[in-house]
C-alpha cells in the first residue's frame, strides 16, 4: 500500500486501540477452561477505558478501519477452509502440514487455520462500538454516525456466519466483553447454531437495508465503498442458510435490482476466438476477480508487503511465484476437471439468410483437456512444464490460477450473488425462474417467454426487472460464462418430469432437486478456488438431511470413491473445526 494509506491504516489501528481498548482486550487461558481459544489468551492484563464512547465524527474512519484491519487475519482463512475441505482442490507435496491437515479433515486444535479468537476479536471491536458510538450525535441534520452503525452490525453478522459454517455452535456474544466474569459468564451460556445465528442477525440487520454506505473516498487507489458488505446481500445469505428462501429470494432480488445501484450480469465470459470461421482454436475471457474489477462487490483489503500488516498468501498457495520458488500448494482435482468437461460449448452463427447455425466445440484433440466443455477452468488455470535442470531449486512446473490478486480477498462477487438468488428461487417454489438465472439471464423479455403465468404470477416481484435497465445488452445466463450461447443449447434443458403431474406443487417438488444439482454445479464452475465450494454443498446437505450429498462429492475428488473419506464424512460432527 502507498504511503498514504499506511499512514491512515496505522493511524486507524492505533486510534481503535485507544478508543476499542476494551473490544481489543487479552484475556488469560485459566478464564476460559474447554474453550480457552475463544480469545487471546498470551496476557495476564485486562486493559479498558471505561465509559469510553465514541462522540467524535472523526471517530468513524478510524473505528470502522480498525474492525477491517481485524478482518485482515481471517481473510485467507475465508477462502482456504472453503475450498481446500471440498471436491475441487487437493493439496501439492509443497503444501505445509497445516494445509495438508485441512484437505485430509485431520485438523487439531494447534492448526493455524484453527484460530477462533481471531474471530472473536473482530467481533469484539464490533460489539464495543455498537455498545458505545453515540448514535444520536447530529451534524448538518443528518445522524453522524448512521452509516458506521450499519457497516460495523454487517461486519459482526458475517464474522458470526462464518463461524457458524465453520464450527458448527458457537457462543452468540452481543456485548463487549471487559472483565473475567463477563468472559467467564459469555462461554456457559449455550452455544447457537447457524440457524439460530442466521434468525438473530435477520432481525438485527434488516432495518438497515436502506442506509448509505459510508463515504470514504479512494484509498490507496480502492474505491473504499467495496470494502463494506452490502447489507442485502447479506440478509438474503442468512436467510438461504435459516430456510427462510422467500425472503432470501426478495433480499438477493432487490439487492440485484435497485434502481440507484443495479447489478447486472454483465455479458463477460469465456470465449473461442476466430469464432467467424466456425472453428474452435483457442479461448480468452474478460473476467476480473479482484477488488479493481466490477465484478466485485465486497472485499476485504490486503497489505502490499508484511512490512505493514497482513498480506493475502492465497496468491503464493494456489499459483507459482517467485516467493514459493514457483512451487504451488494447491491443485485442481480430477473431480475438478470431470466437472468442467462435462457440459457443452456451443456457439451461434447468423447465416447470410438470416437463419442461424449452432455449432458445438469438439470434446477432444483441443490444444489443452482444460479446455473441454467450459471454459472457465481453462482460462483462468494454466499448467506448464519448463525445461530445467535436474537440480534446480525452483520447481519446473508452473500453475497459475488467474482468481487472486494482493489488494484484497473478496467476499462478494456478482455472479455468485446471481447463483445464490437462483438457488433461493428455486427453494421457494420457482424453479423456472431459477433455471432461467442459469441459461438466459432474468430481464424482462426472458420472464415472459420462458417462465410460465402460473409462476409468473406467483414469484410477483421476485422476478420483476426494470425494462430499461436489465437487457439482453446487460445480462447473460451465468452459464455462458463458461459455455458459449447456452441460451440455444438444446442440450442444457430445465428438467421436467416425462408425463404431467397432476398439479404444480406436484412438478415444482419434483424439479426442485433436479435444478438444485444443475445451480450447485453452476457454483462449482463460476466459483472454484474462491472458497464457496465446501459451504455450498453443506447447506444443500443440511436442507436434504443428507450428509452423502457433501460426502459422495468430496470423496471423488480422485476420480474414484475414496471410501475412508466419504466415512468420514458421513458423520456431520467431521465437518467442523474442533475447539479446545
Amino acid at each position: 500500500m502507498n504511503t498514504n494509506f499506511d499512514k491512515l491504516w496505522k493511524r486507524s489501528t492505533k486510534m481503535t486501540m485507544k478508543m476499542l481498548g476494551a473490544a481489543l482486550v487479552i484475556l488469560p487461558s485459566s478464564f476460559f477452561l474447554s474453550c480457552s481459544d475463544l480469545m487471546e489468551t498470551d496476557s495476564e492484563l485486562v486493559e479498558f477505558q471505561e465509559d469510553n464512547r465514541l462522540q467524535n465524527a472523526t471517530d468513524s474512519v478510524y473505528s470502522v478501519m480498525g474492525i477491517i484491519y481485524k478482518m485482515q487475519a481471517i481473510a485467507d482463512r475465508t477462502v482456504l477452509l472453503g475450498e481446500l475441505r471440498s471436491d475441487l482442490t487437493t493439496t501439492t507435496p509443497a503444501a505445509s502440514r497445516d494445509l495438508k491437515a485441512l484437505a485430509s479433515f485431520n485438523i487439531d486444535t494447534e492448526n493455524a487455520y484453527n484460530r477462533i479468537s481471531d474471530y472473536y476479536a473482530v467481533i469484539n471491536n464490533c460489539n464495543y462500538f455498537l455498545k458505545n458510538v453515540n448514535q444520536q450525535l447530529v451534524k448538518n441534520g443528518r445522524y453522524v454516525f448512521e452509516s458506521e452503525f450499519a457497516v460495523v452490525k454487517a461486519f459482526r453478522a458475517w464474522t458470526y456466519l462464518q463461524l457458524a459454517q465453520i464450527y458448527g455452535e458457537v457462543p452468540l456474544i452481543t456485548e463487549p466483553l471487559l472483565t473475567e466474569e463477563a468472559a467467564r459468564n459469555a462461554m456457559n451460556q449455550p452455544r447457537a447454531d447457524v440457524k439460530a445465528i442466521c434468525n438473530y442477525f435477520i432481525d438485527d440487520l434488516k432495518a438497515y437495508v436502506d442506509t448509505k454506505l459510508p463515504q470514504y473516498g479512494q484509498i490507496d487507489n480502492q474505491n473504499s465503498q467495496k470494502f463494506f458488505i452490502p447489507v442485502r446481500a447479506l440478509l438474503g445469505d442468512l436467510c438461504l442458510w435459516a430456510g427462510r428462501y422467500q425472503e432470501a429470494a426478495q433480499y438477493y432480488h432487490d439487492y440485484l435490482s435497485l434502481r440507484t445501484n443495479p447489478v447486472r450480469t454483465g455479458t463477460s465470459k469465456a470465449t473461442w476466438y476466430d469464432a467467424g470461421t466456425k472453428e474452435f482454436r483457442s479461448a480468452g475471457n474478460s473476467f476480473t476477480f479482484g477488488g479493481s474489477g466490477t465484478e466485485c462487490l465486497c472485499y476485504i483489503p490486503m497489505e502490499s508487503s508484511e512490512f505493514y500488516g497482513i498480506r493475502s498468501e492465497l496468491e503464493n498457495i494456489f499459483s507459482s511465484t517467485s516467493i514459493n520458488q514457483q512451487y504451488a500448494k494447491v491443485m485442481p482435482t480430477q473431480r475438478m476437471r470431470q466437472l468442467s468437461a462435462e457440459p457443452n460449448y456451443c456457439i451461434t452463427f447468423t447465416n447470410i439468410d438470416q437463419s442461424i447455425d449452432t455449432v458445438y466445440a469438439p470434446k477432444e484433440n483441443l490444444e489443452k483437456m482444460e479446455l473441454v466443455g467450459d471454459l472457465r477452468f481453462g482460462t483462468i488455470y494454466d499448467y506448464r512444464v519448463l525445461s530445467k535442470e535436474r537440480f534446480a531449486r525452483t520447481s519446473n512446473e508452473l500453475q497459475t490460477i488467474n482468481k487472486f490478486n494482493t489488494n484484497g480477498v473478496t467476499l462478494y462477487r456478482t455472479n455468485m450473488v446471481y447463483l445464490r438468488y437462483a438457488e433461493a428461487l428455486n427453494r421457494a417454489g420457482y424453479p423456472q425462474s431459477a433455471f432461467a438465472v442459469l441459461k438466459y439471464g432474468l430481464y424482462p423479455d426472458i420472464v415472459g417467454k420462458y417462465i410460465d403465468a402460473a409462476e409468473s404470477a406467483a414469484a410477483g416481484t421476485l422476478i420483476d426487472f426494470d425494462v430499461d435497465i436489465f437487457t439482453v445488452d446487460n445480462t447473460q445466463g451465468v452459464h455462458s460464462r463458461g459455455c458459449g450461447n447456452a441460451e440455444c443449447d438444446t442440450l442444457y434443458t430445465l428438467p421436467v418430469p416425462a408425463t404431467p403431474l397432476a398439479s404444480r406443487a406436484d412438478s415444482v417438488a419434483w424439479q426442485q432437486p433436479r435444478v438444485e444439482d444443475l445451480i450447485v454445479q453452476e457454483m462449482a464452475l463460476e466459483g472454484a478456488f474462491e472458497g464457496y465450494r465446501f459451504y455450498d454443498l453443506m447447506r444443500v446437505a443440511l436442507r436434504r438431511g443428507d450428509p452423502s450429498y457433501l460426502a459422495n462429492a468430496i470423496s471423488l475428488r480422485n476420480g474414484t470413491e475414496d471410501a475412508q473419506l466419504r466415512a468420514l464424512l458421513m458423520d456431520t460432527k467431521n465437518w467442523y473445526l474442533p475447539l479446545k
